[in-house]
């Protein structure tokens, strides 16, 4: 797919080069910008953004500011990696300032060595703003640690798909007992994972947080096992974007287990 932005340079008879900025926007409150991302986007002539930026961060940018939605859908037409590289590259070259913006953090899941790749070959500059990502958004919702000593010293980052399907990944490694790891996209490949950690000796009752529009108003939390996720997941049909917390439940959840076994003692 590609853009019909016209595209004006500086100077016509002689193209400047100017510099892209990838900017995390975060994961979703524009509370929660950096105060470098913030400043770019406020003063960014062209804003190319993904489809899960929150309007709120969009309407940060200057009136004359122009937005190009270059999100990727399941379904329908959606923007392929190597048109939006040639869009970054044809409006850096107009030498006004561009943010790249995507969720979350650039440097988790978000194509980022292909974009770099592409402005490097092109001779153009660019620069990584880091941004809070999904999984420390959630937890933090939780009201949880993503580590703990005595209970996991590690944290693991995974997606639910890729460019194959589901993802492949070492189920005997994440059913480990007191592991804790974060699964981004994992929504559609949920029954894949529970089926796979479950063979791999996972207990049923390891508990799995499930947090939809983390850090925006319409955030939902719910708290299910491994052995209920795909039944919960149905029951609460899920339409915002969502991740999940294996091995952590929510504090309130944690508190009423210790009420309910102080009552039984």
């Amino acid at each position: 797919m590609s853009t019909q932005t016209h595209i004006t340079p500086l100077h016509p008879a002689r193209p400047l080069v100017g510099h892209v900025h990838l900017v995390g926007a975060g994961p979703g409150d524009p509370e929660l910008l950096t105060l470098r991302a913030h400043r770019l986007i406020c003063q960014a002539h062209w804003i190319v953004h993904d489809r899960l930026i929150a309007p709120e961060i969009l309407a940060l940018a200057a009136d004359s500011a122009e937005r190009i939605n270059v999100g990727k859908q399941g379904f329908g037409k959606s923007w392929g990696q190597p048109d939006i590289n040639a869009l970054l590259i044809r409006l850096a070259q107009t030498g006004r300032t561009v943010v790249r913006l995507k969720s979350g953090d650039p440097t988790l899941f978000g194509r980022l060595d292909e974009e770099t790749s592409a402005l490097d070959e092109a001779g153009i500059t660019w620069s990584v703003v880091p941004g809070i990502t999904a999984a420390s958004a959630a937890s933090a919702a939780l009201g949880q640690s993503l580590t703990r000593r005595q209970r996991n010293s590690s944290i693991q980052l995974v997606t639910g798909h890729d460019m194959q399907g589901f993802a492949a990944h070492d189920w005997r490694s994440l059913a480990r007992s007191g592991n804790v790891f974060a699964v981004y996209m994992g929504i559609r490949a949920a029954r894949f994972m529970q089926g796979h950690l479950l063979m791999q000796g996972a207990a049923a009752h390891t508990p799995v947080s499930i947090v939809e529009d983390v850090s925006r108003p319409t955030q939902r939390i719910i708290a299910a096992t491994l052995g209920t996720l795909v039944t919960q997941l149905t029951q609460y049909e899920m339409t915002g974007p969502a991740i999940l917390l294996y091995g952590l439940e929510p504090q309130q959840a944690r508190a009423a287990a210790r009420s309910c076994q102080q009552a039984a003692v």
